[in-house]
C-alpha cells in the first residue's frame, strides 16, 4: 500500500534500483503505439471488429455467414465493446485489477500503476510485468473503461496518464458486487517439494522448509509496513484491511513451515546414538 496519496512517492528503499530502469520502460512504452505490448492485445493491434466496420449488429448480418468469425479472428467481441445488453465487458481478473487501481481517482502512467500494485496487489492478488500492465490498460481504453491523455511532466518529457471513466467504475462496481466467489488456486512450491521427499535427504528438505519460514517472515513484515501506509491514507481503509489480511496470512504460514518442520524431524526420528 502506498504510504502518501501519491504511490510515486511511497516506493521503499529497496526498489529505488529498479525504478529508474522501469521509468525508463515506461517512458518509451507509454506511447499510444506501445512497442512493449504491440502485438499482445489482439484489439490494441487494429483488429477491432466494430472499428473495421463490420458492426455485425448494425449490419443485421450473421457473423458466421458473413465469414466474419471473431473468435477466429482472435477478438472476444464482449470483451471488445460489442456487449450491448447492459452487462460489463468480458474480462480477465487481472483488467479489473488495473481498473481497481484506477478506481482510487488518480490519473497514473503504467508504471504508476505497477508502483501500485507493487505495495498492495502483490501480497494477496498479483505481482505484474509492465507489458501486462499496458496490455490491460488498451484493453480497458477499448472498452470504453478508461481513457488516456499525453501530459508533460515536471522533466519536460510528455507521458501518458490513464484515468477511469463512468462506465468503468459502473461496471467494476458490478463486478465486484456481482462476480461469484471463487476459491484461490494454491501453488506452494515448498509442499510440492516436500510431497517429493523421498527424491531428496531430511537436511535437504529441512533447508527447503525454513527458505520458506523464511520468505514468509519477510513478506509478513512487508505486508505491515505497506498496512502502516494504507492506514495513513484517507480513504484507504479497506485496503488497510486487506493489508492486515495479508499479515495475518503470512503470519499463519509461517509458523506452519515451523510446524512442518517438527514433522520431518518426527518423520526421520531421533538421530543415530554412539
Amino acid at each position: 500500500m502506498p504510504p502518501t496519496a501519491d504511490p510515486a512517492d511511497a516506493r521503499d528503499t529497496r526498489d529505488t534500483r529498479g525504478a529508474r530502469a522501469d521509468a525508463t520502460a515506461d517512458a518509451a512504452a507509454s506511447p499510444a503505439e506501445d512497442d512493449v505490448s504491440a502485438g499482445v492485445d489482439a484489439t490494441a493491434a487494429g483488429v477491432d471488429v466494430a472499428s473495421a466496420g463490420v458492426d455485425v449488429a448494425s449490419a443485421g448480418a450473421d457473423a458466421t455467414a458473413a465469414g466474419v468469425d471473431a473468435t477466429a479472428a482472435g477478438v472476444d467481441v464482449a470483451s471488445a465493446g460489442a456487449d450491448t445488453s447492459g452487462a460489463p465487458a468480458r474480462l480477465p481478473a487481472t483488467a479489473w485489477a488495473v481498473l481497481g487501481i484506477l478506481s482510487f481517482g488518480k490519473e497514473l502512467t503504467g508504471y504508476e500503476v505497477r508502483q501500485w500494485a507493487e505495495h498492495s496487489l502483490r501480497f494477496f492478488y498479483w505481482s505484474p510485468a509492465m507489458s501486462q500492465i499496458y496490455s490491460e490498460l488498451k484493453r480497458l481504453e477499448q472498452v470504453g473503461y478508461a481513457t488516456s491523455r499525453t501530459t508533460t511532466g515536471e522533466d519536460t518529457r510528455t507521458k501518458r496518464v490513464y484515468g477511469i471513466t463512468g462506465a468503468g467504475r459502473a461496471a467494476l462496481t458490478r463486478w465486484m458486487q456481482e462476480t461469484p466467489v471463487e476459491p484461490p488456486v494454491l501453488k506452494h512450491g515448498a509442499a510440492l517439494r516436500v510431497w517429493l521427499g523421498h527424491l531428496g535427504t531430511p537436511e535437504r528438505l529441512r533447508e527447503i522448509v525454513a527458505q520458506h519460514r523464511d520468505n514468509a517472515q519477510r513478506l509478513h513484515d512487508e505486508a505491515e509496513y505497506s498496512r502502516r501506509a494504507a492506514a495513513e491514507v484517507p480513504g484507504w481503509a479497506y485496503p488497510e484491511l486487506v493489508a492486515r489480511w495479508a499479515t495475518r496470512y503470512y503470519e499463519a504460514e509461517r509458523d506452519l513451515a515451523e510446524q512442518m518442520l517438527a514433522d520431518l524431524d518426527e518423520l526421520a526420528g531421533p538421530p543415530p546414538g554412539p
